[in-house]
């Protein structure tokens, strides 16, 4: 049986990705060795992330005056390492979701936080709008995605400071302008690669400006003079990403996986909408087009068991809803093809049809 795989991270990998990595597992650029037991500082790795960075770059459109960093420790070691390296005496927070409200707590520690908007009031189901972001901060801070519960902001903000974003779960899935931003990270194990890798994407004009000293690891500069070199880097996730960078570009560059992410949460939006067996949990203008979020409607919500494992003999994998919030989560990230999402929507009407 075909398995159509929803997690929603570590998540599906492009087929190519996968075949590519494998091989270099067994011999990697022809060294009769493999890549988990090369020197990071072989020139044939050497190559792997200076593609990498070129590659990052060409598909984001990002502009001189920017480093593109690939470092360990994860989105959530960059809640710590953006007030480390930007905070001097305040920053601002829109707080959207789980990640948003990590990433606050650890700036707390370095300083001043105003959360200028929050929608934890009706446990995160919408974006706040028509919040103001305060002149006098140091930068403002938001996630775009948020994947436990759905939303998405699919559009650059504008912002009176400097901005910062954590881009974790829908970076590759939409153009944006990088020029606006100081500062933009992503755990990798979404849209690039698997775990154990984190892009950063950082202004050099945004450092060497906040009065505290820095522990090394945790200095960008760092990273920045050694060309994500410093310490032993994640070999094979880096090598996995540059993969998945190469086929983003033979398949037409971030503009198209965005019309093709569109194109698949559409599908099953529409099939939420009709479906009288389910219905979305966030506001429609403010749904994810990664992370789609869904719950029995509570006529039907003794049958949610039913359905997960209706869902689960038709080879659907991964769609149960994150545990803080329940019902169903479907990750519609690059790599997944629209055939899984019609697969889905196929056992959502079968389902619907038997009861």
């Amino acid at each position: 049986m075909k398995k159509h795989n929803f997690y929603a991270g570590p998540s599906i990998l492009s087929p190519y990705t996968i075949k590519k990595t494998a091989e270099a597992v067994i011999d990697f650029a022809d060294m009769g060795l493999s890549i988990l037991e090369i020197s990071h500082r072989s020139k044939q790795f050497q190559a792997v992330v200076d593609e990498a960075v070129d590659l990052t770059k060409e598909l984001l459109n990002i502009p001189e005056g920017y480093h593109v960093l690939f470092l360990g420790g994860g989105a959530s070691l960059q809640f710590c390492m953006v007030p480390f390296n930007l905070l001097n005496k305040k920053a601002a927070y829109l707080n959207t979701g789980t990640w948003a409200t990590n990433a606050i707590k650890e700036a707390k520690i370095f300083g001043e936080v105003d959360v200028v908007a929050s929608s934890e009031d009706t446990k995160f189901n919408y974006i706040p709008k028509n919040f103001v972001i305060p002149t006098d901060a140091d930068y403002f801070h938001y996630t775009s995605n948020n994947t436990i519960y759905g939303t998405e902001i699919r559009r650059d903000l504008d912002s009176p400071i400097p901005m910062v974003c954590d881009m974790s779960s829908d970076i590759f899935s939409r153009e944006f302008d990088c020029s606006k931003y100081d500062c933009i990270y992503a755990g990798a194990q979404k849209n690039l690669a698997p775990s154990g890798v984190t892009i950063v994407i950082i202004k050099e004009d945004a450092l060497g400006k906040v009065h505290r000293e820095i522990p090394t690891m945790l200095d960008y500069r760092t990273h920045i003079k050694k060309g994500s070199m410093f310490n032993t880097p994640p070999v094979l996730p880096i090598y996995s990403a540059l993969m998945t960078l190469r086929y983003y570009k033979e398949q037409g560059g971030v503009k198209e996986m965005e019309r093709r992410d569109v194109e698949k949460a559409a599908i099953l939006y529409d099939e939420i909408d009709r479906n009288k067996l389910f219905r979305g949990t966030v506001a429609e203008e403010d749904r994810s087009i990664m992370n789609v979020c869904f719950v029995m409607n509570p006529d039907y919500a003794e049958l949610e068991k039913d359905f997960m494992e209706f869902a689960t003999s038709k080879g659907m994998v991964g769609i149960k809803g994150h545990r803080s919030v329940g019902g169903f989560r479907a990750s519609l990230y690059n790599a997944l093809p629209k055939e899984s999402v019609e697969a889905l929507v196929a056992v959502m009407k079968e389902f619907e049809a038997k009861h």
